[in-house]
């Protein structure tokens, strides 16, 4: 059964807000030391990035979160299990004509080892507003 409040959706959230509130610390903690991530979109801006390894993860990691407009991160939707989570969120992110606020819809798909740690992330986004 899938629900809401299923203990890798807490996970997930957790690793959200600890991100979006620049709280590095807990935000590795989070991680399993071989996560995997693909951070993807459709849009012709930018190239598929597929990252293994905290040291990986956390490098483009730091640099996208400190373009996000502090508190504009909101959660649409989360599901999830033991194991899994699928966290739909919007923010406001620096990312038009010269670094201007855009809307950013993410669809951020978790899986948790058996350390309850991320070990694979898959990233989907877009941007919904210029």
């Amino acid at each position: 059964m899938t629900q809401q409040d299923a203990p890798a959706v807490a996970i997930a959230r957790a690793h959200i807000e600890a991100w979006s509130h620049h709280d590095w610390e807990k935000t590795r903690e989070l991680l399993a030391p071989n996560v995997h991530a693909v951070v993807t979109t459709t849009q012709p801006m930018k190239a598929t990035a597929e990252l293994t390894g905290i040291d990986a993860y956390m490098e483009p990691k730091i640099k996208a979160a400190q373009l996000i407009e502090p508190g504009s991160v909101h959660e649409i939707s989360a599901i999830g299990d033991e194991s899994n989570a699928l966290i739909l969120v919007t923010f406001r992110i620096g990312l038009g004509p010269g670094g201007t606020m855009v809307t950013m819809a993410r669809a951020i798909l978790y899986l948790l080892d058996e350390n309850k740690k991320i070990k694979e992330e898959r990233d989907e986004y877009f941007i919904l507003s210029q």
